[in-house]
């Protein structure tokens, strides 16, 4: 039966708490390649200004973009370092500070570039834990404040000081501490969601990957038990003849003996190991009604009755299979009033597996969503608030998508009904055995 990790597992604790062991946040590489387009776009901003005869303090500005050229320069030649979260946070405070000082002596909330003080807090959220992103986005927020009440005005060609009405100063202000919610808030959650998927496929697989090494493990004890009785039954019959020969030698006698009673011993253990091996090595593949028992088997108990109405061909055991269907069932008696049917159809060239449940069914409006990661987290066994209902369903998905499977939801009279197609070539396999009896072991 496939599970996932224990509790106590290093991953599913990573995964609880939302934080890879040892993980890099952002590769330093890619902020210094982000901070020499950022370099670029300055200088052009500057360049242009410059021609179009608009008056600001170019000393300082040129100061200021030259200390991000030299820090990108002592980063370059510095040994690679692992980005670490406290050294990505002093480097996008770096980043910050130098954008919002540039804002101040170019305009502050006239400066038609003032946007880019947003990149510093978005890439954090992108990249780091809510605290960190919390503390950039307050200091981001506090600089914002400071280049709008003391940033030094821009001058026309002719010397005259360009204005922005106090008015549109403040919406500027508003719009830009609007845009650092919303933008950091956005990327956080995008980002930890996207991380959560990846660790819960992760951990699947890992689990998936264990069963079928045990599988193969069947395979060889099995073999071994069987390539092991012929030699076996030799030693039995060359300790019996040597015990009758050593009759008048009761020593020997009784060590011919000894020898036969182990090698007896010896063909007891293989039998039950070979019983064991064959059977995991039956168990890539087995009857439809084995492979959806199998699947049924940890909700049978929990409450509604899971009813089994299947008669189908042998299919491959996939432990990925089994896995999806058991979330599409446990979905099901999670949400049942009573009872939860699995029947099976089956054709020339498809076998559908369908999953339907008595209890409230899916919201409307959510039905074309199914499927997807995140839709909402369980804080009510009631599918009329949809609780809970993303992740195990995304990943029931995307492995009986792998499998070659197409899903389909819908609502029943009552009840959620999901349906599992798959070509009947890709899922039938051959029931054979993987190897025959030995008889010398019985022997």
């Amino acid at each position: 039966m496939t599970q996932l990790p224990p509790a106590d597992d290093p991953l599913t604790k990573a995964m609880r708490t939302g934080n890879t062991p040892n993980a890099e946040p952002i590769r330093m590489r890619t902020l210094v390649l982000l901070r020499w387009f950022s370099i670029s776009g300055q200088m052009a901003a500057v360049i242009v200004a410059w021609f179009m005869g608009v008056g600001f303090v170019k000393t300082p500005v040129i100061l200021l973009i030259a200390a991000s050229i030299l820090m990108n320069l002592w980063l370059f030649l510095c040994p690679p370092k692992r980005t670490s979260p406290n050294r990505a946070v002093l480097q996008l405070s770096f980043d910050l500070v130098q954008i919002s000082a540039l804002m101040a002596l170019t305009g502050g909330m006239a400066n038609p570039f003032a946007l880019l003080v947003l990149a510093p807090v978005t890439i954090a959220a992108a990249s780091l834990n809510g605290r960190q992103v919390l503390a950039l986005g307050l200091a981001t927020v506090a600089l914002i404040s400071f280049a709008a009440v003391f940033g030094l005005s821009l001058r026309e060609p002719d010397g005259d000081i360009l204005r922005m009405e106090p008015i549109l100063q403040l919406g500027h202000w508003v719009a830009l501490v609007i845009g650092v919610v919303f933008f950091a808030g956005y990327a956080h959650r995008v980002t930890a969601e996207l991380s959560d998927t990846a660790n819960a496929l992760f951990a699947t697989q890992m689990a998936l990957s264990r069963e079928q090494r045990l599988q193969h493990l069947g395979g060889v004890v099995a073999a071994a038990a069987h390539e092991m009785g012929t030699p076996l039954a030799t030693i039995k019959l060359i300790a019996g003849e040597l015990a009758d020969e050593l009759s008048d030698d009761p020593d020997l006698h009784a060590d011919a003996i000894t020898l036969r009673n182990s090698a007896d011993r010896c063909a007891a253990i293989l039998r039950s190991m070979g019983r064991a091996g064959k059977d995991d090595l039956h168990m890539r593949a087995a009857p439809l009604r084995a492979v959806l028992e199998d699947a049924a088997a940890p909700h049978a108990d929990r409450g509604p009755l899971v009813e089994i109405i299947a008669d189908g061909p042998v299919i491959r055991r996939d432990p990925a299979i089994i896995h999806a269907l058991r979330n599409l069932i446990q979905n099901a008696v999670d949400f049942a009033e009573n009872r939860v049917v699995i029947e099976t159809q089956v054709t020339r060239e498809t076998l559908t597996v369908t999953v339907r449940d008595d209890g409230p069914g899916y919201p409307p409006h959510l039905l074309s969503r199914i499927g997807d990661p995140y839709l909402s987290r369980r804080s009510e066994a009631q599918r009329g608030s949809y609780e809970g209902m993303g992740l195990g369903l995304f990943i029931a998905k995307t492995l009986l998508e792998r499998s070659g499977a197409k899903l389909s939801f819908a609502n029943g009279g009552p009840g959620a009904i999901v349906s599992v197609r798959w070509p009947i070539d890709r899922i039938r396999s051959v029931d054979r055995l993987a190897l025959s009896h030995n008889p010398n072991i019985d022997s």
